[in-house]
């Protein structure tokens, strides 16, 4: 069995609803509301198998431009995910450029002022 390095990432948010309708629309796939009332997170989209991370709304965690750099997956749709930052209160700091053999990333800031890179290994 292959295991992941990184198996799962917590990312800061002020306001999960507004970053669970930024990432859907970026990745392309729902973000899930999951939990109860006394802890809510948004689950980002992910296979059994696969790492993944939530949306969290905490006063200990702070959104951040700084610090580890979190790579998402856009496979396949590196274009239309760029394009959806933007229209979703997100700003492009680096946009799509080839990382050599390992495809491509785009930088961004999402809704909440997390600096996130998104992936894809075809343009």
């Amino acid at each position: 069995m292959s295991l992941n390095t990184v198996c799962w990432a917590d990312v800061p948010v002020k306001n999960l609803d507004r970053a669970i309708a930024f990432y859907t629309a970026v990745l392309g796939s729902a973000v899930s509301k999951e939990g109860d009332g006394g802890f809510t997170f948004g689950l980002l989209p992910h296979s059994e198998q696969n790492a993944s991370g939530c949306l969290v709304e905490t006063e200990d965690n702070e959104p951040s431009q700084k610090g580890p750099l979190v790579y998402l997956s856009v496979e396949g749709r590196m274009d239309s995910a760029v394009a959806e930052v933007e229209r979703n209160k997100g700003k492009v700091v680096s946009p799509k450029h080839a990382i050599g053999p390992h495809g491509f990333r785009a930088i961004i800031i999402d809704s909440e002022g997390n600096k996130i890179a998104l992936h894809s290994h075809t343009g």
